[in-house]
């Protein structure tokens, strides 16, 4: 059974910076991208940042480029998003989740996906 176990949220001040984690079970991973996602209240799921766990390809939204961080450590199954510089505009629930081919930021091309963690970030 596949499962993704995002973790690592919380509430920080402008300018702060959280890491988060996505555990991944129950398929192998070398296979798999990896996405990070966030949906704030009354807006549409928006792609963050993704690795391809084969080659460690990275890509991230225009929106966090240079202040977010996706790694993974194949070893564990996981997945991390560093983020710093954090803004008020970051705030939403991240999801992470997995797809078997190639890449996306498209969170409609996911086949798996976790539960997610809350990111509140204070002006």
């Amino acid at each position: 059974e596949v499962q993704l176990q995002a973790s690592g949220g919380g509430s920080v001040q402008a300018g702060g910076s959280l890491r988060l984690s996505c555990a991944a079970s129950g398929f192998t991973f070398d296979d798999y991208a990896i996405g990070w996602f966030r949906q704030a209240p009354g807006k549409e799921r928006q792609g963050v940042s993704c690795i391809s766990s084969s080659d460690g390809s990275t890509y991230y939204a225009d929106s966090v480029k240079g202040r977010f961080t996706i790694s993974s450590d194949n070893a564990k199954n996981t997945v991390y998003l560093q983020m710093n510089s954090l803004k008020p505009e970051d705030t939403a629930v991240y999801y992470c989740a997995a797809m078997t081919t190639g890449w996306s930021l498209k969170w409609s091309e996911y086949d798996y996906w976790g539960q997610g963690t809350l990111v509140t970030v204070s002006s």
